[in-house]
This record gives C-alpha cells, structure tokens and sequence, in this order.
C-alpha cells in the first residue's frame, strides 16, 4: 500500500504558493525556512517529482506543482470539512450575508455548499440587493458581511476576484446595429452604467437608456430577447448572449473588481470562516465553458489570454 501523503508537507506547499515565499511561508507556518525545504525535498521526493524550479535568484511552481496545488486544496478542504463534522465546539450560531444578484446565481451555490459542509451549525441568511444598498446594510449592522463590487470611491473592500466588464447583445439579433443604440443597464449610481455611458460617450457614439433595472435577471431577459445591448461580468453570461468588441466597433470596458466587507458583527469568527470560504470559492469558480455560451470563444479572448497569464503569474514562487 502507498505511502499517504503528509497533510503537515501539503500545508506548507500551498502556503509557499499563497505567499509566494519561502521565507513567508516558514513564517505563517511557524517553522524555520530550513524545515519548510526540508519539508519540500520529502514531499517531492514522495511523489518523485520536482515541484519547483529556479528562475533567477526565485523558485517557481513547475507544471507537477502546479497540478499538485488543485489536488493539495482540495485535500486540505475535505481535513477541514471531516474535522469541523465531528468537532463538538464546531461554530454554532447565524449570519447574514449580502451579495448583488449578478454574482449570487454563479457563486453562492458553491460558497453556500461549502459553508454549510463545513459548518453545519451556521445558519446562512442572504440578501440580494444592489452593492450602494449592502454597503448601507453593513453600516447600519443589518449584514455581517456582504460580495460587493469593489469602488475606490465606496468603503474599501478586500477583492477576492477580477473579471472583465463586457459588452452584451443577443446572438439572435442585430440590435447593436442600431443608429441609436438601446441600452438595458443598472441605476444610475451603478458603476457599470457609468462605464459603459463614459465609453460610449467618448466615442460619440449615440444611444438612450432603454431600460433600467437593479435586478440582473431583468437586464439578462432583455438582452436575450433582442431589445437592448448591456454589460455584464464574465461571470454574469447566459447562452444565447454574443459578446460585442472592437470588431463591433464597441470599446474596451474597466475591469471588475469583486471584493468582500465586512460589517461590526458579534460573532467574528463566523464572519472570519465565511470570508474565507468565499476567498476560496471565487478564487477556484471557473468561467462558463465557450460551448455553453456557443458564440463566443472564450480562449481565443483576449481577457482569457490575460487570464491564463495572472494564473501562472500567481502560481510562480518568489
């Protein structure tokens, strides 16, 4: 029978790759840096595989760490969830979180899914409302904490994810053709209305707010029913949508930014344990498939190639 791996050796590898460091590793694990190598040395010498590779004066993930590091999470997820389902003095109590319904249908599913696994004792109460609304709630202490699109202008948020804001028509229809180009977009203090109203402006290209909603689902309906163009999240993409650019004559748009806040709750450490899940969640939820989406290509897109390359960027070990 193989030899099980070694969750002590496991941790430290996805803590070297979280911090990018040797040395900050040894740190947040509370070893000397000769442990943490040495630890490493084992943990490649029992899967006969190099997992780092010098690059100057750095180490970086080479592509076995690389693969080791999906597998390594979700080993260190399921010790997190075996151990909270038979710990006694597990978390107990509720928490109430916020997000806009744009992000809820993609990614509350598997944040709520993981939570719930790994503190079943918490009960989760959601509300979906626009990001101005939550940042009140949270100031008012009617959330705990709440997914918010990050804003400088707004109180700061930790970003946990980024996407590109995209231009959206319906596949079936030719409504972006329009001298005067429909929009369906949010009110006007969203922040993607005002992106997409400054772009259209600097480009002297007419149009007129057709429709204007807080719900996503309206704003989706609409476009896919070929009466107005809007922008949406790559995380926010139906079937049935064409995504519109440069060919189309529509210009780039600023990236989103997905962050958490959080509000002045009395049960901090449930706060604490829902944040990190849902740094964990987002960090590992991927795009739609091109298939689903059928006329676009998401790995021939420009912010997919961007993409692939923060992703290596993020696994290199400095």
């Amino acid at each position: 029978m193989a030899t099980p791996l070694d969750l002590d050796q496991i941790q430290t590898f996805v803590t070297i790759a979280d911090t990018g460091s040797f040395t900050r590793a040894a740190e947040e694990v509370h070893r000397t840096q000769s442990a943490v190598s040495m630890q490493m040395r084992r943990l490649e010498e029992r899967l006969g595989k190099a997992l780092f590779e010098k690059e100057g004066r750095s180490n970086r993930l080479t592509e076995e760490g690389e693969r080791l590091l999906t597998y390594a999470r979700r080993l260190l997820r399921l010790n997190r969830e075996t151990l909270a389902a038979f710990d006694d003095a597990s978390l107990e109590g509720s928490i109430r979180i916020g997000t806009p319904d744009d992000y809820a249908d993609r990614f509350l599913p598997e944040i709520v899914a993981r939570f719930a696994r790994s503190n079943p004792r918490v009960e989760l109460s959601v509300v979906c409302e626009p990001t101005v609304n939550l940042v009140d709630h949270l100031k008012r202490g009617h959330l705990d904490i709440a997914i918010v699109t990050h804003s400088n202008e707004r109180s700061a948020s930790e970003v946990v994810r980024r996407e590109p804001l995209l231009w959206v028509t319906s596949a079936n229809h030719s409504i972006h053709e329009e001298e005067v180009l429909p929009l369906a977009v949010g009110r006007t203090t969203c922040l993607w209305r005002r992106a997409a109203c400054d772009v259209l402006d600097a480009m002297g290209r007419d149009y007129r707010i057709l429709f204007s909603s807080w719900s996503a689902t309206v704003l989706i309906a609409t476009v896919l029913s070929g009466q107005a163009v809007s922008v949406l999240p790559e995380c926010a993409l139906r079937p049935g949508m064409r995504i519109l650019g440069e060919a189309e004559g529509f210009g780039a748009l600023p990236e989103v930014r997905i962050g958490i806040m959080r509000g002045h709750s009395s049960q901090p450490e449930i706060v604490d344990a829902l944040a990190r899940h849902i740094a964990e969640s987002l960090d590992n939820i991927s795009v739609p498939a091109a298939e689903e989406i059928g006329q676009f290509d998401f790995e021939a897109a420009p912010f997919a190639r961007v993409r692939r390359q923060r992703q290596r960027q993020a696994a290199a070990v400095w």
